[in-house]
């Protein structure tokens, strides 16, 4: 909370501790078909209106992933891939420069080079640059495509494309295909019309039934589609490998993006599989970050993906080029993958500084909008780096609990640019089309989905895009309170504090957006604390309930120089999640502290 806020607005925006609404129907099903009490709570409280089996959902599995024939254009996308591998083609693989777009780039360089038979020469590997070249098919990167020599005849996209039909004709134009595999959602006009074909689950007309899969999913169903018609053809053995194998990737890119892990069979099977694959340790990349973060960091999690992996290899998007993070990925030995993790380690180091200091500003410049109770937070960092808005933009929502867009200015002259995060009340993506409905001039490019989405917005149109953009926030809103929450899954008792019931808990993963992992509740007493971390932000923490004592950590607890809240012998009500600490081989129980209040004060 920031302490500069004026006092009744600093208890307005005190979080609340809130029990999350439960599915009693889906509760009572989860206990009759064997699941104990707190697994039957954890998936009531998160799978809202859910009516279908709980098997994929709590046994995930890769039979339950659809067949790529369902994807509206995927045969012919398919097909046309398989024509340029057996006409030797020069092929382009352009993805997006984030987590989800490196993933997909490996999943398609490795597939065209390890079980096509590509040769590295016929393949070009073009990822914009983040601040230079700006998001999907920009202009830039048509620029650079057009001057390879000798030009590829295909460009195959991935996790961008939907919304870039302009640049996609002038590359038809120019005699290349564009083959378009996405996720994102489609503008109102539909699918790029000069696009070869346009692979994207969010289609109209498309057949496949989980709209939620990540862009490294969608292109990993394509490319296996096209392994398929190349062994139809002919043009391949029967015995080539399916593409299984990358699911390592695709699980990835799947947490990093924040996709659905709630009732989507699709992406619980990817991450599970996947995680599977990752823990076997084969690939130089994986082996390194666990050298990295440690021999007690093995097996991986989702969470060692979403918030060791992902934020790395993001970094070095944020901050520069991001081919070191596809190079790392892709690196064939351990020293190549320690050399690149590396580089992507001291730019998440930049990165966090960074953060810093513009989260404290944008907090600044919030508290006038949060007085004035405006429904989302629009925030101009003029000096801000436009690599960390969308993280900037995340902290905003966690703190203030709406919608809050971070814009800095944009490489191109007279521009600004910004990353928007959203709360589960706002599908960000369709406030976005709302707000060009209204004011088109204010609002000439944007993109997203439902929690996350960019925008461009002229400078001289800043204010004509805000006002907009509140009145679309409000009329979907339609009143709803906002205020910072914490939901929890409810109390444990003290027998309940014990490694068994961590694993209850571990058994109904893979957690993520839309399933988060069990947070629960209690009161505790303060026995000792101490601030850890290189900058002392951390605290770490003795606490008792009952007869049990428990060790517990709280991140980003405190401010520099700053003194906790609540002392020695004090009471506290806290929201923790359950942690498996180990140290030296040994397991222990940890609680990962993510709010606290003094009772009584």
């Amino acid at each position: 909370m920031d302490v500069t806020a004026p006092p009744d607005l600093h208890a307005r925006l005190k979080p609340r501790l809130l029990l999350r609404p439960r599915n009693e129907a889906l509760y009572a099903r989860a206990l009759a078909e064997g699941l104990t009490e707190l697994q039957a709570r954890v998936l009531a409280g998160r799978l809202a209106g859910y009516e279908g089996e709980l098997a994929p959902l709590t046994q995930p599995s890769l039979r339950y992933l659809e067949h790529p024939e369902r994807l509206a254009d995927g045969r012919r996308a398919a097909e046309r891939i398989a024509q340029a591998v057996v006409d030797g083609e020069h092929i382009g693989i352009l993805t997006d420069y984030d987590v989800d777009g490196i993933t997909s780039h490996v999943v398609i360089r490795r597939t065209l080079v390890e079980l096509f038979g590509v040769p590295e020469s016929r393949l070009h590997s073009l990822i914009g640059h983040r601040i230079h070249d700006g998001y999907g098919i920009s202009l830039p990167l048509v620029e650079r495509t057009l001057k390879l020599t000798p030009r590829p005849s295909l460009v195959i996209t991935a996790d961008c494309g939907s919304s870039d039909e302009p640049r996609i004709a002038r590359l038809k134009a120019a005699g290349i295909d564009v083959v378009v595999s996405d996720h994102h959602a489609l503008p109102i006009e539909g699918p790029p019309a000069s696009a070869y074909a346009t692979v994207n689950p969010t289609r109209d007309d498309c057949g496949y039934p989980d709209r939620t899969i990540a862009g490294c999913m969608v292109a990993w169903l394509t490319m296996s589609l096209a392994r398929s018609v190349l062994v139809e053809w002919g043009a391949l053995p029967e015995a080539t490998p399916k593409l299984s194998a990358w699911l390592s990737y695709v699980a990835l890119g799947t947490v990093a993006d924040c996709v659905s892990l709630g009732a989507s069979p699709a992406n619980r099977a990817v991450v599970s599989h996947g995680l599977a694959l990752i823990n076997r340790m084969e690939a130089a990349c994986w082996r390194s970050m666990a050298a990295r973060l440690g021999e007690d960091s093995v097996p991986f999690s989702a969470e060692t993906l979403a918030f060791q992996m992902g934020p790395r290899i993001n970094a070095r998007s944020r901050l520069d080029d991001p081919y070191a993070a596809l190079h790392f990925m892709l690196a064939a030995d351990d020293a190549t993958a320690i050399r690149h993790l590396q580089t992507l380690d001291d730019d998440n180091q930049s990165r966090k500084a960074i953060e810093a200091e513009m989260v404290e500003e944008a907090r600044a410049l919030a508290l006038p909008q949060l007085e004035s109770d405006q429904p989302a937070l629009v925030v101009f960092l003029d000096s801000g780096h436009p690599g960390v808005q969308g993280i900037v933009a995340s902290r905003l929502v966690q703190a203030y609990g709406r919608p809050a867009l971070v814009l800095t200015p944009a490489a191109a002259p007279g521009m600004l640019t910004g990353s928007g995060r959203s709360i589960e009340a706002l599908h960000l993506r369709e406030a976005l089309q709302r707000t060009f409905d209204l004011a088109p001039e204010a609002l000439p490019r944007f993109g997203g989905h439902r929690g996350a989405a960019g925008v461009g917005v002229p400078v001289d149109q800043l204010e004509t895009f805000r006002a907009a953009f509140l009145q679309a926030v409000g009329e979907q809103l339609n009143g709803v309170e906002l205020f910072p929450h914490v939901l929890t899954d409810g109390t444990l008792s003290p027998e309940q504090f014990q490694l068994a019931t961590l694993g209850e808990l571990e058994a109904l993963g893979p957690y993520g957006r839309e399933f988060d992992a069990p947070l629960f509740e209690g009161e505790f007493l303060v026995e000792s604390m101490r601030s850890v971390g290189a900058d002392g932000t951390h605290l770490s923490m003795l606490l008792s309930t009952g007869p049990t004592s428990l060790k517990a950590i709280w991140f980003r607890a405190l401010t520099p120089g700053e003194l906790p809240a609540f002392a020695l012998g004090d009471r506290l009500r806290c929201a923790y999640r359950l942690n498996r600490n180990r140290w030296r081989g040994q397991e222990s129980l940890q609680l990962m502290v993510e709010y606290a209040e003094p009772i009584g004060r």
